[in-house]
């Protein structure tokens, strides 16, 4: 099995929409995936809970799965996301990942009826013994309905072969602690967090897994460079410019938000699929003003009045 290092910015793009029919716009995921490997950002992750793949069909998924993988070119690493109530078509959406280019899986469990570790063990299980590339552990309890313990995803990675890797997003910076805790620093860990960015840094985070770069890739990019450089100083001041931005972002729905945001920035994606909504005139604005303060150029067209 080959090796992935994953470090850095690790971004997440939206899936758009086409404006007339509401189909994929694989041109404008193109031009958004150039946009952000340009940027700097080093490991692109398609089809995470951003790019909406829970309201996609199984061909859309496919489709936007190799698109995405194509538009990176190589150039940086592909994590595609796979999420999946069952094992069976985890396992073949984690194969055509692979079969199309990915670098990594990053694997989402999802449940209707609560799952013990027993049963999350054998669908992680099940999924990595299918493929030969590396997976992610995925831990998000307010999107999947699963909560992984820091103690059940070391032992994942210490059992399976190629899970070789996390990213936490339950908004506690105490489990990122522990994972640091329990494998001595040696288990790679990303921040699936935003707003705990600056801490989970501290906390011993390999990378940030994050929709922001859409539309403050700088910032977030400063925002590694200075804890890279060992310069606390610096990325605090780096931090607490974007917070606003990342509150915001989170609050109000990733997919929602961010195309939103894209919108004032000048790439228009759509907007995102239902029952998801658009983001309304008073919080477009709102956003436009953070977005402003945060120093982002808006497109001509989109700035707030008065």
């Amino acid at each position: 099995m080959a090796t992935t290092v994953l470090e850095g910015i690790i971004a997440y793009p939206v899936t758009p929409f086409s404006p007339a029919d509401g189909s994929l716009d694989l041109a404008r995921l193109t031009e958004l995936i150039d946009r952000l490997v340009r940027s700097g950002c080093h490991a692109i992750a398609p089809l995470g809970s951003t790019g909406e793949s829970a309201y996609l069909d199984d061909q859309e998924w496919y489709t936007a799965a190799e698109a995405s993988v194509s538009a990176v070119a190589g150039r940086v690493p592909t994590v595609v996301g796979i999420a999946d109530l069952t094992t069976r078509s985890a396992v073949r959406r984690a194969r055509f990942a692979e079969q199309a280019g990915a670098d990594v899986v990053m694997v989402l469990p999802l449940s209707y009826w609560k799952l013990d570790e027993r049963e999350i063990t054998r669908h992680y299980t099940e999924i990595a013994d299918a493929i030969g590339i590396p997976l992610m552990v995925y831990n998000n309890p307010a999107t999947a309905g699963v909560d992984l313990t820091p103690e059940l995803m070391h032992r994942l990675v210490g059992q399976v072969e190629n899970i070789t890797m996390v990213k936490e997003s339950s908004g506690d910076i105490q489990r990122m602690h522990r994972l640091t805790q329990l494998s001595d620093g040696a288990l790679p860990f990303y921040n699936g967090s935003n707003p705990l960015a600056l801490e989970a840094f501290a906390a011993g985070a390999a990378g940030w897994c994050t929709a922001a770069p859409c539309v403050i890739p700088d910032l977030t990019l400063d925002l590694y460079r200075a804890v890279r450089d060992g310069d606390p100083d610096t990325a605090r001041q780096v931090f607490y410019r974007q917070l606003p931005v990342l509150q915001f972002l989170l609050g109000g729905g990733l997919p929602t938000t961010v195309k939103a945001g894209l919108a004032l920035c000048g790439l228009d994606v759509g907007e995102p699929r239902r029952p998801l909504l658009p983001l309304d005139g008073a919080r477009t604005e709102r956003l436009a003003a953070l977005l402003s303060a945060a120093g982002v150029a808006l497109a001509a067209d989109t700035e707030p009045k008065g």
